[in-house]
């Protein structure tokens, strides 16, 4: 199939923008989340109005073989991993745009029985 030199030409730009987040570190699937909570300890801080919650709290929620798992992070460790959910995100974004580009790239093959 001969592609269009503009659907080419995009394909390497996505090409490379996959290389450099690649490269950046790593990569780490699931989501990164802070939560504050309420204990429900009569008289503790966290009932008073306004409440004053505990926390925060991180979490890194992902799916190991169709279950959910839940991991809980320090402080640090939440700072440290978030440039790698940050490069989770952009490659699934880069990668959608590519195999967008692909399909029409392919619907539009004038082989195709129409």
């Amino acid at each position: 199939m001969r592609l269009d030199p503009t659907v080419k030409a995009e394909a390497a730009r996505l090409g490379r923008q996959v290389a450099t987040v690649a490269r950046s570190g790593l990569v780490l699937p699931g989501t990164l989340t802070r939560r504050l909570t309420r204990c429900g300890r009569a008289g503790c801080r966290c009932g008073d109005d306004p409440p004053q919650l505990h926390g925060p709290y991180w979490s890194w929620t992902r799916k190991v073989n169709n279950k959910t798992v839940t991991r809980y992070l320090s402080p640090e460790q939440a700072a440290e991993y978030q440039a790698y959910f940050d490069n989770a995100r952009s490659l699934r974004t880069l990668v959608a745009e590519l195999e967008s580009l692909s399909l029409s790239a392919v619907d539009d093959d004038p082989r195709w029985d129409r």
